[in-house]
């Protein structure tokens, strides 16, 4: 039983001694001529301005969760779309399905007024 696991180990030591090895010879082998401007650092091509701890609004937070929430709502209607239709014709429960999507959708509805209400999608 347990044999049938080693091209799963073969396969993980493998990857582990390909990477070692490869990040060993890059580091042997690689030239190395730091320079005051290769040593500098840089963001995207742009040198920093500020610190790099300053303080970033929530909103930023914010809309991101709100994000997430609403790219969820997709991740559920998706799959119910596509078996709506057979579960609609084969079981006839296709009102029964409807009315669930459309308390979901109502809630997430709610929500999405509530955060619209409170300003949460402005961006100051």
């Amino acid at each position: 039983m347990l044999i049938d696991y080693l091209p799963i180990v073969f396969l993980g030591v493998f990857a582990v001694l390909f990477a070692a090895v490869n990040l060993s010879l890059t580091h042997l082998l690689g030239p190395k001529k730091p320079t005051r401007v290769k040593l500098s650092v840089y963001e995207s091509g742009v040198q920093p301005v500020g610190d790099a701890r300053q303080r970033f609004s929530i909103r930023f937070d914010l809309i991101a969760m709100l994000f997430i929430i609403f790219d969820i709502e997709v991740v559920f209607l998706y799959p119910w779309a596509v078996v709506f239709k057979t579960f609609a014709e084969n079981e006839g429960s296709g009102l029964f399905i409807l009315i669930e999507m459309l308390v979901f959708i109502g809630i997430l509805l709610l929500g999405y007024i509530y955060a619209w209400r409170k300003g949460g999608l402005t961006w100051d």
